[in-house]
């Protein structure tokens, strides 16, 4: 939810940042209207409020023996309580058409945003070099295979379509990544959380996640509640309701979850291994931070993500994600993505992203510092997904005879310096 000021004061840039995203412009001026019903409701409650407790204080001053002027103040008591509750009822309903209203309405495009769709991303920076093999290079199903690290043929025959087995060093290389992910956001200052994978519909709709992405949303109608798709949905409601003081910020939260999407729009796509999958583990970076250091905040993220993925080795690149690809709740955002030898590109493994005050005001998160209550930022960020990260390592660090070198950092951790194939 964006801020109503803002609206108010500078609607031709809201209007703007919605023709960036693709989106309605008209949007801005139902808001507006809809918030100068409110506004016009609420001086009517205050109006007939105040006459009544004006009329209140007659009554109770009107001397004994008054009886007439008494019983004729009673009447207009009367009355004057009957056009309060109806003033309450319509600032009720002016309440509910505004916030209906501004929950349609994006988040900001944060300035500098590349414009355009998901193909018009801006490059920031490249690293590594996008490996060439003097041999032919197997994908990851392959090498999953060779290694028994990865089952997808039974995955799909016990769950369906875009399930697998993690098996073997495969397990091991998961657990290994998430050590490897948790070690290094601890260091950092971060508190780890294990988090639910079932959330209320208030999360959910507070994060952005049940506008434009709810084709993506398992729910499960009988106990309405929701499958995440992402440990930010928990994290975000983690606060919710809640007034955190300014001298605990930054409060940063690293979420480990299984994460669920029905990849709705996605059918035919990446539809080989374990890139594209309905369920995945995550190791996810969730920040509350004053929104002065929301800019800052969003580049350590993308830093932390960075750290991560040199750890491991793997030649990628950072793109500025374009305005009509962000997603509702993010006013800029940041993907790393590695080189993926069997797509012949890059492809996204993480992803950072700056949500500004839009979460905190649909999920009344506030902080308190010497200039009163206001909302918080959040931020979050993709530290590890494991599936896309394991096809990267597996890919990257293959060998001609279908072995893999076990990437320095995660060593020690998986107990190898080399996955070797099995023999069955």
């Amino acid at each position: 939810m964006i801020d109503l000021k803002l609206l108010r004061d500078d609607p031709d840039r809201v209007r703007a940042s919605q023709r960036a995203r693709g989106e309605d412009a008209s949007l801005v001026d139902a808001v507006l209207d809809a918030d100068e019903r409110r506004r016009a409701a609420v001086f009517r409650y205050d109006t007939v409020r105040g006459d009544q407790k004006t009329l209140g204080k007659l009554v109770a001053a009107v001397a004994k023996g008054a009886a007439a002027e008494k019983q004729a103040l009673l009447v207009r008591a009367k009355d004057l309580s009957a056009e309060v509750k109806e003033a309450e009822a319509e600032l009720g309903v002016a309440d509910d058409v505004l916030r209906l209203a501004s929950m349609t309405l994006s988040n900001v495009v944060e300035e500098g945003a590349p414009e355009g769709g998901e193909a018009d991303f801006t490059v920031l920076q490249t690293v590594g070099t996008a490996r060439t093999f003097d041999f032919t290079p197997r994908d990851h199903v392959e090498l999953g295979t060779l290694l028994g690290a990865i089952d997808t043929d039974r995955g799909a025959k016990v769950s369906g379509a875009r399930f697998y087995f993690l098996t073997g060093v495969g397990a091991l290389l998961e657990f290994a990544l998430v050590n490897l992910a948790v070690a290094q956001a601890v260091e950092a200052g971060f508190t780890p959380m294990i988090v639910p994978a079932l959330v209320r519909g208030e999360s959910m709709e507070g994060t952005g996640f049940l506008g434009a992405h709810a084709a993506e949303v398992y729910r499960l109608a009988d106990d309405d509640l929701y499958l995440v798709g992402t440990s930010e949905v928990a994290l975000a409601g983690y606060h919710r309701d809640e007034i955190l003081e300014s001298g605990t910020l930054p409060r940063r939260y690293a979420g480990y979850s299984s994460c669920f999407r029905r990849e709705a729009g996605s059918y035919g796509k990446d539809t080989r291994g374990i890139w594209r999958v309905h369920q995945f583990d995550k190791v996810e970076m969730f920040s509350y931070c004053p929104p002065e250091d929301a800019l800052a905040e969003h580049r350590r993220l993308l830093a932390w993500e960075q750290e991560f993925l040199g750890k491991l080795e793997l030649p990628y690149r950072v793109i500025d994600v374009a305005s009509g690809d962000l997603g509702s709740s993010a006013a800029r955002k940041f993907d790393c993505e590695a080189w993926i030898p069997s797509m012949n590109d890059y492809r996204e493994v993480t992803s950072t992203s700056n949500c500004t005050t839009f979460q905190s005001r649909r999920l009344n998160i506030r902080m308190r510092d010497s200039d009163g209550v206001r909302p918080v930022a959040t931020l979050n960020g993709t530290l590890c997904a494991i599936t896309r990260t394991i096809v990267a390592i597996l890919e990257n660090h293959q060998q001609a005879d279908g072995s893999v070198v076990v990437p320095v950092a995660l060593r020690g951790y998986l107990g190898r310096d080399v996955l070797q194939p099995i023999s069955r």
